[in-house]
């Protein structure tokens, strides 16, 4: 786990990684930010061309539908930057690459290997486009490459290990620490940071009054939303569903938030602000997603029941319109006593949003509509 870590931020950094995959070894690097120059750093560091590594959902966008698989594509030689990031996680491929190009580059389509699905992990967790840059490793630079793992300047992972860094690592959140904050619609409120171990998430457990764990416990789940909770964006009805799940559970005579690090439904902040500027052009929220090689949901919820068996909670009443959770919630080992509706209200700014979390990913909002006919 500690090499998956150490791995996922020096691709944050923009640096490469090396995956080991049986007796293949892996160059990977992400495709944010200087694309060109890392594709010729890889080529010369690997001593082979260099391929770009799609996710399933962005393979579809470049057609045909039907293949639902990750693919790996050779690159063209001369593909500049600018259509380098049109394959990768461009809006229009077809208009930015042209159509000849882009036949092209369906026809060198290959299927991904393990060690292209173990770079494809590593950029989701961390929160980087979810294509990667990578090259195999010639017999000619196998000498080189050693001797930079030797140094510490390149870091090796292995595929198992990588592929399965999305899975979390159930069962060692830490508890870090916690202080009381009283909260305008909650005056008697605590605030329990946990932290994932790999560092790069903390999460935060809303304890409201003091809830009889035996009990079925007030509960909401709420993934964190910087823009619609902080200020106030009309875009989601975020905010208003966070601050409405406070006064609720105080009414109810106190429960637990948990507010989880989970920016645009798992894709993170800086993704979010491209899916919205797609979603300026048209697309509603979930197609702008897998526009940029994300599924319709990239959450997953371990962490949230790790987070309630620390609290000792195993009987909740949840606030969600999302049967996801519900069903998340259950498969943990987490006993779901009731479903309770959390709305916030429409408008002409999040219409569309809501429509296609109704439409589309099966939330349960009729009332939110009726109200509004």
């Amino acid at each position: 786990m500690h090499q998956v870590e150490r791995a996922i931020f020096d691709l944050r950094r923009g640096l490469p990684v090396l995956i080991v995959a049986g007796e293949t070894r892996v160059l990977v690097q992400a495709i944010e930010g200087g694309a060109q120059t890392a594709v010729a750093r890889l080529g010369e560091l690997a001593g082979t061309t260099p391929s770009l590594v799609l996710s399933r959902h962005r393979r579809a966008i470049l057609g045909p539908r039907e293949v639902d698989q990750a693919a790996r594509l050779p690159l063209p030689a001369g593909l500049v930057q600018r259509r380098l990031e049109a394959l990768a996680f461009g809006a229009t491929p077809a208009a930015s690459l042209g159509r000849e190009l882009l036949d092209e580059c369906r026809a060198a389509l290959e299927t991904a290997e393990p060690a292209d699905l173990a770079a494809l992990a590593l950029m989701r967790r961390a929160l980087l486009i979810p294509s990667a840059l990578v090259a195999r490793v010639a017999e000619a630079r196998q000498a080189e490459v050693t001797a930079a793992l030797a140094d510490g300047t390149l870091l090796a992972v292995e595929a198992e290990q990588a592929a399965r860094c999305l899975d979390g690592a159930g069962g060692m959140l830490r508890r870090v620490s916690e202080a009381r904050i009283p909260l305008v619609d909650a005056f008697d409120c605590r605030f329990i940071l946990f932290r994932e171990p790999d560092g790069m998430r903390e999460h935060v457990a809303v304890v409201i009054g003091d809830p009889a764990p035996e009990a079925a416990v007030p509960l909401r789940l709420h993934s964190a939303c910087l823009t619609g909770d902080l200020f106030g964006s009309l875009r989601c009805d975020c905010g208003e569903q966070l601050r409405n799940a406070v006064a609720e559970i105080e009414a109810l005579g106190g429960g637990v938030l948990l507010y989880l690090a989970q920016e645009g439904r798992g894709i993170g902040l800086a993704n979010k602000l491209r899916a919205y500027t797609l979603q300026d052009g048209g697309l509603d929220t979930l197609d702008a997603d897998q526009i940029l090689g994300f599924g319709e949901d990239e959450r997953r919820y371990g962490v949230a029941v790790d987070m309630l068996v620390a609290l000792g909670i195993r009987r909740v009443q949840l606030m969600t319109n999302n049967p996801l959770k519900m069903a998340a919630l259950s498969e943990g080992g987490i006993e779901v006593v009731e479903r309770q509706a959390l709305y916030g209200t429409l408008n002409d700014q999040n219409h569309r949003y809501l429509t296609a979390k109704a439409e589309r990913a099966g939330h349960l909002l009729d009332e939110v509509f009726q109200t509004r006919r």
